[in-house]
């Protein structure tokens, strides 16, 4: 078990956000954190990285306990945070300015532009770059920290449909060959169907997983995801129901 979550409670002053949470994560694997607006996904990432500390319960990273900011996590928020007066390659290098390994980081990261689609934009600036290769170079960025868990926060959230879906396309591939565990929070249904292993659907805050949904089928394409309307509706219908209490079950789809 690479990642588990055990009883895991946080409140903003008196509202509870996170109650008796837990979950386990598998070594490489997918995991899709889809609910409604408000019910703690961001939040939930927060705790993880170490950003607000939980009130209670525990996480664990290869059975043993983690608290606070940590380098078994990478964080990468929806907005790419670059820096516009730094270049692309400068930005991507911030984790080996702050270690003191400046330059063996950027060695690194020139070896990686290509396969991250940013050949020959090392030394413009964000400016110059289109979204799509701005969340591309962000994402270098997270992957250079080299930690184990990655904890992506609606990274594609701020793009044109069209981009959003390229964008997808190049995280599946990458992601297949990176082999990396991946916790990513996000509101689009197609995107957490067509990327995930499983998807833990959130309630209302404090309510904790509703369903968990685990997708088998291996040979992903679009049109494959665009056949998926029953579980996309399922899936509608569990983020939109009014329950109170945690009713977890688990489905598969194929």
């Amino acid at each position: 078990m690479k990642l588990a979550v055990e009883n895991l409670n946080f409140s903003y002053t008196d509202k509870k956000i996170i109650r008796d949470l837990s979950f386990a994560v598998q070594d490489g694997e997918f995991i899709s954190i889809l609910g409604p607006s408000g019910c703690g996904k961001s939040t939930l990432l927060n705790v993880l990285a170490g950003i607000l500390q939980p009130e209670s319960g525990r996480i664990l990273i290869d059975g043993r306990q983690t608290t606070g900011v940590t380098s078994q996590f990478a964080y990468m928020p929806q907005n790419d945070l670059l820096f516009p007066w730094k270049t692309i390659l400068d930005n991507v290098c911030l984790y080996g300015e702050i270690h003191h390994c400046r330059e063996a980081m950027r060695e690194q990261a020139r070896r990686q532009l290509a396969r991250f689609g940013l050949a020959g934009c090392e030394n413009k600036y964000p400016g110059e770059l289109s979204g799509g290769m701005r969340q591309r170079a962000a994402f270098l960025r997270t992957t250079l920290c080299e930690a184990e868990i990655y904890l992506l926060d609606e990274p594609f959230g701020a793009l044109d449909v069209i981009t959003r879906s390229d964008m997808q396309d190049w995280l599946r591939e990458l992601c297949s060959s990176m082999k990396k565990t991946i916790l990513l929070v996000t509101h689009d249904t197609d995107e957490a169907i067509y990327l995930s292993d499983r998807i833990l659907i959130l309630g209302a805050p404090g309510e904790g997983i509703r369903e968990e949904i685990t997708v088998t089928e291996m040979n992903r394409t679009r049109e494959w995801l665009y056949e998926q309307g029953a579980l996309r509706a399922r899936i509608h219908r569990i983020i939109k129901r009014k329950t109170k209490g945690n009713l977890q079950t688990n489905f598969c789809v194929k």
